[in-house]
């Protein structure tokens, strides 16, 4: 997701030793490449991405790393790796792989949205009523 999307900003800080997550969709899937072959090393998030997942609990690590699905849409599902040709590149050493900004495709609908339906719209509102 992040070589073929060029506005998605990668966290890039030190990288911890809690492991990444990755939700269904990005499962076995490179979190540098995107590539789905030969998964060989895991993809270590910073400490500030890892929500306190390597001090052995709480719900805050399982959101994925590339797209930043949290738990109630199905969350984290698997460990997030780099394939073997990131590997002998070294963008396993880049830094942590965490997706911090939301692009802007996200940010345009959001914005088309509610110049569509005003200022005040609300969706969830709009379904129940």
């Amino acid at each position: 997701m992040a070589r073929h999307q060029a506005d998605l900003v990668r966290c890039a800080r030190l990288p911890g030793i809690a492991v990444g997550r990755v939700c269904a969709a990005h499962d076995g899937r490179c979190v540098a490449c995107d590539s789905m072959v030969r998964p060989c090393v895991a993809a270590r998030v910073c400490d500030g991405c890892g929500y306190g997942a390597a001090a052995g609990g709480g719900s805050g690590g399982e959101r994925c790393v590339v797209c930043g699905v949290g738990e109630g849409a199905g969350g984290a599902v698997a460990d997030a790796y780099y394939c073997k040709a990131c590997v002998q590149m070294e963008k396993d050493r880049d830094g942590c792989p965490a997706i911090v900004n939301a692009g802007t495709a996200v940010i345009d609908s959001f914005y088309n949205r509610r110049k569509q339906h005003g200022f005040n719209f609300n969706p969830t509102a709009a379904r129940c009523g």
